[in-house]
């Protein structure tokens, strides 16, 4: 699929764009793969790991239409990772959490559209299934870009979908390397922010696997949704540090008690498949199209109405063995 291609990854020097590096450069032989990022030294590091002939780095921000465009060139498949994604971060700096994650995401699909590019993937979070803070909020308006934009390819082979997961374990992000570093530090206890609470789980090579796996699957304008596992906060924290106190702190602001990805609203355009769900476009483009065969050849049937996934209610728990098992392939992966 990706031989002799060329590949960019918007925000490709975080967690997500070098484990999806590392598995093209495995798997496949690309002519180029293009990281697209603002910092330079991530950049700078990840070119001392990463320095195979086709890699190129790419100083840019997505909010920088005219640099965006020049470095789209050519290229056959994006991934659009980059996203401003702090919760307290956004909710305190609202006008650049929207620049970044909502017009910058309209200038990578004006960038694909006028370069002809073939696929494009954007990631998506489940914060913004019925979004209860800001960050949310712009990858809800995000993906509702992304869907739309099958709308303006014109007489253009290009496809639009979005994949949306839940937190990844090991992520720079995650709350696992938190707690370790409360631990290293000499913690007495860990905090919880209630009892309660669950979250999805993902390995970074399984988001990496998905995505890929979509790029085969995708007719454009599908918001793709894993089946992954939940677990309680708790039971990750006791997972990590089986000794230890854990200290409720409550939950903060903008923080749900559950995780959501395939809202009830959205029941009458799911379709279940046997590893994934599928949320088809909420509009209708110029040629319609049946989403309940894709182009692997998969099989889906619509949801019951009023289906709801979210992390409470979910068929398939981690344990603690599978959590720690998980974290060490993720930790053997990166070496």
């Amino acid at each position: 699929m990706l031989n002799g291609k060329n590949i960019l990854i918007t925000g490709g020097t975080g967690s997500f764009g070098k484990q999806f590096v590392r598995t093209i450069l495995k798997r496949y032989k690309p002519n180029k793969i293009i990281i697209y990022s603002r910092d330079e030294l991530k950049q700078f590091e990840m070119a001392q790991k990463f320095s195979d002939s086709c890699m190129r780095y790419f100083i840019g921000d997505i909010r920088d239409l005219p640099r965006l465009q020049k470095a789209m060139l050519g290229v056959d498949f994006v991934v659009h990772a980059a996203a401003l994604k702090h919760v307290p971060i956004a909710e305190y700096n609202p006008m650049e959490c929207i620049k970044t994650n909502v017009m910058g995401a309209q200038n990578v699909i004006d960038s694909c559209i006028a370069s002809g590019v073939q696929n494009i993937i954007a990631l998506s979070t489940d914060k913004a299934a019925s979004p209860a803070n800001l960050y949310g909020a712009s990858k809800l308006v995000s993906d509702k870009l992304f869907v739309a934009a099958n709308n303006l390819t014109g007489s253009h082979e290009i496809k639009f979908s979005v994949v949306r997961y839940g937190n990844v374990l090991g992520s720079r992000g995650s709350v696992i390397p938190f707690f370790k570093k409360l631990i290293e530090e000499g913690a007495t206890s860990l905090p919880i922010t209630e009892p309660n609470m669950t979250r999805f789980w993902i390995t970074l090579q399984e988001g990496v696997d998905f995505v890929l796996t979509n790029f085969q699957r995708m007719k454009g304008g599908e918001i793709f949704i894993p089946k992954i596992p939940s677990m309680k906060m708790t039971e990750l924290a006791s997972a990590i540090a089986p000794n230890m106190p854990q200290e409720v702190i409550g939950i903060r602001p903008g923080e749900k008690l559950h995780e959501l990805m395939c809202p009830v609203d959205d029941s009458h355009i799911t379709l279940e498949f046997n590893d994934h769900f599928v949320i088809k476009p909420s509009i209708s483009f110029l040629s319609p199209i049946d989403y309940s065969i894709n182009q692997l050849g998969e099989k889906g049937k619509s949801v019951k109405s009023g289906f709801e996934y979210n992390s409470r209610d979910n068929d398939i728990w981690l344990s603690h063995e599978e959590l720690l098992t998980k974290l060490k392939e993720t930790r053997e992966a990166e070496l």
